[in-house]
């Protein structure tokens, strides 16, 4: 049974391997993180762990039984009780139903361990699958995403409220 675990150094060599596997398959869907990224793979996982250390991100992948890596589940945290989620999930595994689950679980993890009242994703208006997953999870549109929020591509802001906003009554 896969499980979500919180990002550690020891997960480096098969958080690479997934992104190896899946390179093409992520590529038609959103912007290719493009040769440099696995090149300096090792010193961009240092920056990831060194962000979750300082408070401004919480990291997870989602590990099959093997040991080898499903998906990845990033939170940007922000200090006024948002983040902005993202994710990509393997080729293996997609149109199951797990890229829903493991994000309503990182949208629980996000108000009850970190204290986010709105989780944000924005994603292209090609990426139908995306777009699916996030409103399966309880997200709503939110509003356009530009060229700048999507590596190049237009799009639309999706937003969970995880717990009410006392500045809006809700």
């Amino acid at each position: 049974m896969p499980e979500l675990q919180r990002l550690r150094a020891d997960h480096a060599p098969a958080v690479l391997a997934f992104e190896r596997a899946n390179r093409a398959w992520f590529a038609a869907s959103v912007s290719d993180r493009g040769d440099d990224y696995f090149q300096h793979f090792d010193e961009g996982f240092g920056v990831l762990l060194a962000e979750r250390d300082a408070g401004h991100g919480a990291f997870y992948v989602l590990v099959d039984d093997d040991g080898s890596v499903l998906g990845r589940f990033n939170l940007e945290l922000a200090e006024d009780g948002t983040a902005t989620l993202g994710y990509r999930i393997a080729r293996r595994v997609a149109g199951r139903g797990v890229a829903t689950s493991t994000v309503r679980e990182v949208c629980a993890l996000a108000s009850s361990q970190y204290g986010v009242r709105l989780v944000r994703a924005a994603t292209s208006h090609q990426n139908l699958a995306s777009q699916r997953v996030l409103v399966k999870a309880g997200f709503v549109p939110g509003g356009p995403a530009g060229a700048a929020d999507l590596g190049g591509k237009h799009g639309t802001w999706y937003e969970l409220e995880t717990r009410p906003d006392p500045l809006r009554g809700r």
